[in-house]
């Protein structure tokens, strides 16, 4: 390992060491998880700015949180960091036999056409699928997803899953129907005034349009983000319009104009 890693590990261990810090000291991996997924948001945030001294940074406490975790596992005797340098190395040396295995022991040989890109990706889940089968750790190439992700990206996730062995829409185009069906018994679903039913065709829709998203190459996740940062710059914008009296004493047509304004200085 390079210095300055093996300076972080060292780091990491005063912190927690007897005469470290109490903060650090008490802390578990349950006690942690709040502060992994807000590191991962931070990185999102800095690839959004476009700053690379800022993604430096986060992308340091991103890792940061990684080598944490390694060491409360450490102190319990379950693994250390190396455990997870050579797990992830080794994964990865695995999941890519079109790049690692030499040439003359590869299925395809020179003869064939490179694999694409989305060849190599279902392959990775025909290898990673195996793998867990034979380590009796999992029977579905659905049970790698995680729950606790946000739901618009659980829906995409599922569903590059599902499609990677085959069970997808051939393009974008021809999952828009989908959505108009969708959206034709959501309004069924509310004539009916049934709440149970309109969130389950809610969900329907939205399900409908993340595959659309999808088969776009849409994150529908960032899709949405960006979209709210576009609408709270536009609503502030209104906010200093409108003066000290506030949006709140406008009439529905002056914050349509406003809002209308809005959108034309932020596409100008």
């Amino acid at each position: 390992m390079s210095l300055e890693f093996d300076r972080l590990i060292a780091v990491m261990e005063r912190l927690r060491g007897d005469s470290g810090c109490p903060w650090d000291k008490e802390q578990t991996h349950a006690s942690l998880k709040p502060f992994l997924i807000e590191e991962a948001y931070e990185v999102l945030d800095a690839i959004d700015s476009e700053n690379h001294r800022s993604l430096c940074e986060e992308l340091g406490d991103l890792l940061f949180q990684v080598i944490f975790h390694a060491q409360v596992a450490k102190e319990r005797g379950a693994f250390d960091v190396e455990a997870v340098l050579k797990e992830t190395t080794g994964k990865m040396t695995r999941r890519h036999p079109h790049v690692f295995t030499p040439v003359e022991d590869r299925a395809e040989k020179t003869h064939t056409a490179p694999l694409s890109a989305d060849a190599a990706i279902s392959r990775w889940e025909q290898i990673k699928l195996k793998e867990k089968r034979e380590n009796g750790e999992r029977k579905s190439v659905l049970e790698g997803v995680p729950k606790a992700l946000p739901a618009l990206l659980l829906a995409h996730q599922v569903q590059a899953k599902a499609g990677r062995v085959g069970f997808d829409w051939k393009t974008a185009e021809a999952a828009f129907p989908k959505i108009e069906e969708e959206l034709q018994e959501v309004k069924e679903a509310l004539s009916s005034g049934n709440q149970k039913a309109i969130e389950a065709e809610l969900g329907d829709l939205l399900f409908s349009i993340v595959n659309v998203a999808r088969l776009l190459k849409v994150n529908p996740e960032e899709a949405l983000r960006k979209m709210v940062n576009r609408f709270m710059e536009r609503f502030k914008k209104m906010e200093i319009t409108s003066g000290d009296a506030g949006i709140a004493s406008l009439s529905i047509e002056e914050m349509d104009r406003l809002w209308e304004e809005a959108k034309k200085e932020e596409r100008a």
